[in-house]
């Protein structure tokens, strides 16, 4: 039997140090314990957060300026015109980052702590806030029934859920379209504000289609500047649509025959204005900054700003705070226009997120069983395991010799 070399006596002992094998230390096997290093953070586009952003203002203004449209023409194509983009583009967005959604265990936990709880919450803090207002005689909650901003909550779930089948089928967008002209001449009712989502429905899924070069031939100077007469003309036409046309329609809540217009009219105004939601989206995408600037940081904060400005939203109607014969001027507008934007920033920055992230972005860990380990770590642990042991009694052995 060969006995192992020994080596140099070790510093200060005059004893010889054993020379344990070299096993290299395994990467990835853990104990039960440990936990698992953290995955890199993917950094986020500037673009996309700009965009988000820049949407969300939209949002707010366009509630600011609605007790505005009957005094106020130029008011009112303001209101049309953003109305007719501005959500369309947040659901495009929606869309494209949702390419890869799947029933995954991370992302099934994220669709219930990001939207579902917030919804939950918010139908109820909604509800709350009307019965202390005034609006309703008594306190109620009802989920099936989606009040002013939760019904993209509903849909967004909706929408994730059905991902995975829009990436197989042949046309996804054609059947997207067809789903949504066929509700425009249906009467859904109002649960789940299914009529809105499935009009909705298209942008979603032409989001899912879309890639970065697409967003990215947008951001050229021959597209911005094709945008510019394209906004225009969409400014002009609003202000001339403004006594002629149901501003209904841009919300996309009833059909075709609730608003008393015969049934084949809702398929070609779904059709038109999906075609007219479109070009102006990317006309409003052409000019969002690709670089990082003051406003990046407040996309990540969209959800915050976009729940919250629902409460001053609605409480200005209900407390008259339109009452006031100066917001009726055209520098009572401006204030009003500057009030809102300002407003709803404030409710994107990181101090609001803090405060409110118990109800937008729970962590939730109580709630979800551990994930199982894979069989191959656990073969690996146990394998691990084995050479330590024996790595213990080679030494334990050397020592003795």
């Amino acid at each position: 039997m060969t006995l192992a070399p020994r080596s140099a006596p070790a510093p200060g002992t005059g004893r010889a140090a054993p020379e344990r094998p070299a096993v290299p230390a395994p990467a990835t096997a853990a104990t039960p314990g440990d936990k698992a290093p953290p995955a890199p953070e993917k950094p986020r586009d500037a673009f996309f957060d700009n965009a988000k952003y820049l949407a969300i203002v939209l949002v707010a203004l366009g509630h600011a300026w609605e007790p505005l449209y009957a005094t106020s023409r130029s008011a009112a194509a303001l209101y049309i015109f953003v109305y007719a983009f501005h959500m369309p583009a947040f659901t495009v967005i929606s869309g494209y980052f949702s390419r890869s959604f799947d029933v995954r265990r991370d992302r099934l936990q994220r669709l219930i702590t990001g939207i579902v709880v917030p919804y939950l919450l918010f139908q109820t803090a909604y509800a709350l806030f009307r019965y202390a207002a005034g609006d309703i005689p008594s306190f109620s909650v009802s989920l099936a029934d989606p009040w002013f901003l939760t019904w993209f909550l509903v849909a967004l779930f909706i929408w994730r859920l059905t991902a995975p089948l829009w990436r197989i089928v042949r046309w996804p967008v054609p059947l997207a379209l067809a789903i949504a002209a066929a509700a425009s001449v249906s009467d859904l009712g109002s649960d789940l504000d299914l009529q809105r989502v499935l009009q909705f429905l298209p942008f979603f899924v032409l989001g899912m289609r879309l890639k970065a070069e697409h967003f990215r031939r947008l951001r050229c100077r021959p597209a911005r500047l094709a945008a510019l007469p394209v906004l225009a003309g969409a400014l002009v036409f609003a202000y001339w649509a403004v006594p002629r046309m149901n501003d209904a329609w841009f919300y996309h809540t009833d059909s075709a025959q609730n608003l008393g217009a015969p049934w084949w009219c809702g398929i070609l105004m779904q059709l038109g204005m999906f075609a007219c939601s479109l070009v102006l989206t990317a006309c409003f995408l052409a000019w969002v900054p690709g670089r990082r600037a003051w406003c990046t940081a407040l996309g990540a904060g969209t959800l915050y700003g976009y729940l919250l400005h629902g409460f001053l939203a609605k409480g200005s109607r209900w407390w008259n705070w339109y009452d006031a014969g100066w917001i009726h001027t055209p520098w009572g507008a401006v204030v009003v226009t500057l009030l809102a934007g300002a407003v709803v920033t404030l409710l994107c920055t990181p101090p609001v997120q803090r405060v409110f992230r118990f109800a937008m972005e729970p962590k939730m860990r109580w709630a979800f069983r551990p994930a199982p380990r894979p069989r191959h770590a656990v073969r690996r642990q146990t394998a691990c395991g084995a050479a330590s042991s024996s790595l213990s009694a080679t030494s334990r052995f050397v020592r003795m010799r």
